[in-house]
């Protein structure tokens, strides 16, 4: 073998080498390395049965549960792309992507089933490629996802995989619009495991818990890195977000690692001191805070529960994969920064409008460079083509890099505010208005103004039993930051009402379309 090996070569040989040990589990039940890896091979010549072949694209919508580990495994045997769908769309959304991405069959959890009914009839997939699992295994017009297992050879299907071949095409949360469908390679994929391995040193003795969505890049990445190494892996297999039975299941399941988004930590951190008392954490060693901005105050509180725990932050994106790694011991050096350059990685550029290099200290949109960048958007090539310049990426994203090297995220070029010609990040203002005591969460977007072209304009949660008014918190902000940034009008809003992504990124399109419809004042 001279080639990277993709997921089911490395599930075949830790089955191999250790085919006893728990290598795949979720809440409800486990597997061992053999059996993940033989219900993997059957699942994949089952799918080659119902008439795939190499390339063809197999959707998948369903909560997080263990079938999603063998879903990957399966699809990376057989050499068909899997198109995980995030189970919080709709119908007419779900039919965009079977749609987009011309399916040749579709693999649903029983409790999503009524979803894809609601479209069923104009989705491209063959009548005889309706997949079902779950409790719930019998519906008319699907077939059972067991039954298609237990018929099937466990033997690995003789399909040459190649590192170029895709092995996910994956449909962004579209922030910024449509969502469009990354394509990423096996090669990708095993680079990527490779480099989360190197830069946190996971090793087979390491036990993850994958709470974020499996239908998203971040859980992906991280079960493709702790499958690489031989480590296990723990689908958090809950349909919404419970911070004490987190905690619990973090304590009662000895898991050496978890990744979750800034909001999840708040979540937790909220939980009253004795009942966060009650659950030993000691075995948790290294923990990931990412995917949104994350304030210094809540860092500080994650590292003083977590205390055996070091803290990693990232910054990165379903297109690019990670991009650089903040380590536990620069939280405290470089706070605010998202760190510098994962291994193997060429330098990060940041651009101007003319494409030139900014200066240190200065903002410009990122680009980066490494091994296991995504291939391109499905059937987009102006966009694909607007994201490269020659080998480096771009997602859109803004940031200065100090003199030592290290990254700083400034914001989203599409969610900057310019007030009376002056630019204005959110993110700075967030951290600084996040920083009020009563303040629990912010969003700061910008608001037409007939004066100054756009004001700053922040929408608030705030923190249980505070009532706080928009003229305080203004007043509170006088001595914190320029007037030119400060928030000129204040909303508050309850916090199941701020439109977030599957991954906890709050949704500033929404959040200006909403308030520029009801023109939003203080």
């Amino acid at each position: 073998m001279r080639q990277l090996p993709h997921m089911g070569i490395v599930l075949g040989m830790h089955a191999h080498t250790f085919p006893d040990k728990i290598g795949a589990r979720d809440l409800e039940r486990a597997m061992t390395f053999r059996t993940w890896y033989e219900r993997s091979c059957r699942l994949a010549n089952a799918l080659m049965g119902l008439g795939l072949s190499k390339g063809d694209r197999v959707c998948v919508l369903a909560y997080n549960c263990v079938e999603w580990l063998e879903i990957y495994a399966a699809a990376a045997l057989a050499g068909v792309v899997a198109v995980p769908i995030n189970f919080r769309l709709l119908g007419p959304e779900i039919r965009y992507i079977v749609d987009n991405c011309e399916a040749s069959a579709l693999i649903v959890q029983d409790q999503l089933i009524d979803t894809v009914e609601q479209v069923r009839d104009t989705l491209p997939v063959s009548a005889h490629n309706f997949i079902l699992f779950g409790s719930n295994r019998r519906r008319a017009g699907y077939r059972g996802y067991e039954d298609l297992i237990a018929a099937a050879s466990d033997r690995p299907p003789s399909v040459p995989v190649t590192p170029e071949d895709p092995w996910t095409l994956m449909y962004t949360s579209g922030t910024t619009g449509k969502p469009k469908g990354a394509v990423r390679s096996h090669g990708g994929g095993a680079m990527l495991s490779l480099v989360t391995d190197v830069e946190l040193g996971f090793s087979s003795r390491d036990s993850g818990l994958l709470v974020m969505p499996m239908c998203h890049a971040n859980s992906l990445f991280f079960f493709g890195a702790f499958s690489y190494c031989g480590a296990a892996c723990t689908v958090y297999s809950r349909k919404s977000f419970d911070p004490e039975h987190l905690v619990r299941t973090l304590a009662d399941g000895h898991a050496t690692f978890t990744s979750l988004v800034p909001t999840h930590y708040i979540m937790m951190l909220g939980l009253p001191s004795e009942i966060r008392a009650r659950h030993d954490v000691s075995a948790v060693t290294k923990l990931m805070i990412s995917s949104a901005p994350a304030r210094r105050d809540t860092k500080l509180e994650i590292m003083d529960y977590f205390k055996n725990s070091g803290l990693f932050e990232l910054y990165g994106s379903t297109e690019a994969g990670w991009v650089t790694m903040l380590h536990p011991d620069e939280q405290f050096t470089k706070p605010g920064s998202v760190g510098r350059e994962c291994v193997g990685s060429r330098p990060i550029r940041l651009l101007d409008t003319e494409g030139n290099d900014v200066p240190a200290g200065e903002a410009g949109e990122l680009y980066s460079c490494n091994t296991y960048t995504f291939d391109g958007y499905w059937k987009l090539p102006d966009k694909t083509r607007d994201a490269f310049r020659g080998d480096y990426c771009t997602v859109g994203d803004l940031a200065r890099r100090d003199e030592e090297g290290y990254i700083f995220l400034v914001d989203r070029k599409s969610n900057m505010i310019i007030s009376g010609g002056e630019n204005v990040y959110p993110s700075e203002v967030e951290s600084l208005v996040g920083g009020h005591p009563q303040v629990k969460d912010v969003a700061v977007i910008g608001i037409a103004d007939e004066k100054w072209g756009e004001r700053v304009h922040a929408v608030i949660i705030v923190r249980d039993g505070e009532a706080p008014t928009a003229e305080e918190i203004m007043e509170w902000c006088k001595d914190r930051m320029a007037g030119y940034k400060r928030p000129r009008s204040i909303s508050f809003i309850a916090e199941e009402d701020m439109p977030r992504t599957a991954t906890g990124k709050i949704l500033h399109r929404v959040l200006r379309t909403k308030y520029t419809s009801t023109g939003a004042s203080s």
